[in-house]
């Protein structure tokens, strides 16, 4: 049984989750909290297994409230947010690089045509990070950053012309996104290509996130546009993403891949097909395997492959079908994936 503690100031909205989550067998809401404070105190004292958490709350906001939980009493979290706000977004998305582990929507009401999709979607993520262990997240006052070296390619390691860098991430992906995308150097060479498996109605929100956030131009793809240097395209939600020779991006309706849509493997064989040894494929955190086998078939088409870390990531399931495959020239965190890029980008275009 899944012990959830459910945060959320609205009584209607709150009942309607505790409905939600109550009519799996599997779990049980065994408290309720109406503001920041309530979730802080009752995440001590009950110790969930799961919290589901409002961003805009009275007397201490979701976003306040998680950064304490995650600093003190690390719980898994699934922030449910109204998609429609653009202001509530823009916080959903600070409050998964907080330490929350993953973004739904607010549900809409009983009879509503969207309700049945929003409420499995709801229960399935509570599922989800329900098994995932999470770790303290302390506040910047009390973190100390190590100073990592610079990493460059391996001495044997020949790199041509780099043009392209096709990246794919799923849960936990956003702030990884972010960090990379906030290390780039400005002036980056090539087009960055993402397909980040989101719930549907926040694509708007990550793209403008991450563009405030990381300072990296960031946009919705749109079919036919050309790729341009030094900026991030994501996959727009229910379509897939492919690139052609000349950096035209296509975008195709289509039967799911790997149970996706977009997938990430789409757009990895895109790539290997058309870029071969002048591509950069990264996979990211997330569960399931997309990505994995076109990972391999970048990397043996000549590409620089690289999969995200164990450690950093939130799921490691992607990027470790990519490693026991074979897939990942490179294993590594976010900060130095960011550093390998930009010395790849350098040495390539000098």
């Amino acid at each position: 049984m899944i012990r959830v503690l459910v945060a959320e100031d609205s009584r209607v909205a709150r009942e309607l989750l505790v409905h939600i989550l109550t009519s799996d067998p599997g779990i049980s809401v065994i408290e309720t909290a109406s503001d920041g404070c309530e979730a802080v105190e009752k995440a001590h004292r009950m110790k969930p297994d799961v919290i589901t958490m409002d961003v805009h709350m009275p007397r201490m906001s979701g976003l306040e409230a998680i950064r304490t939980i995650m600093s003190t009493y690390p719980v898994p979290t699934v922030v449910i947010s109204a998609s429609m706000d653009p202001d509530e977004v823009g916080d959903a998305f600070v409050a998964l690089e907080s330490g929350a582990l993953a973004l739904c929507e607010k549900p809409v009401g009983v009879g509503h045509p969207n309700f049945e999709k929003q409420a499995r979607r709801i229960v399935q993520t509570v599922k989800m990070v329900s098994e995932i262990k999470v770790v303290r997240r302390w506040t910047p006052a009390r973190r100390s950053e190590l100073q990592l070296p610079r990493i460059v390619p391996e001495p044997n390691e020949a790199i041509g012309t780099i043009r392209i860098v096709a990246i794919g991430a799923s849960t936990g992906g956003p702030p990884v996104l972010h960090k990379i995308l906030a290390g780039l150097p400005g002036g980056f060479p090539v087009p960055v290509l993402i397909v980040q498996h989101i719930a549907v109605g926040f694509l708007q929100g990550l793209v403008d996130w991450l563009t405030s956030a990381s300072g990296f131009p960031a946009g919705i793809a749109g079919h036919g546009e050309n790729a341009l240097p030094g900026r991030a395209y994501v996959a727009p939600d229910a379509v897939h993403m492919e690139v052609d020779r000349k950096g035209r991006i296509a975008l195709r309706k289509g039967d799911s891949v790997n149970g996706m849509c977009p997938s990430v493997s789409v757009l990895f064989r895109s790539v290997a097909e058309t870029f071969g040894e002048t591509a950069v494929g990264v996979l990211l955190t997330g569960m399931g395997r997309d990505g994995a086998e076109e990972l391999k078939v970048m990397r043996d088409r000549g590409a620089v492959t690289i999969a995200q870390d164990k450690e950093s990531s939130v799921i490691h399931g992607m990027p470790a079908e990519a490693i026991k495959l074979g897939a990942a020239r490179h294993v590594l965190p976010p900060d130095r994936i960011s550093r390998l890029l930009a010395s790849l980008a350098e040495k390539s275009h000098g």
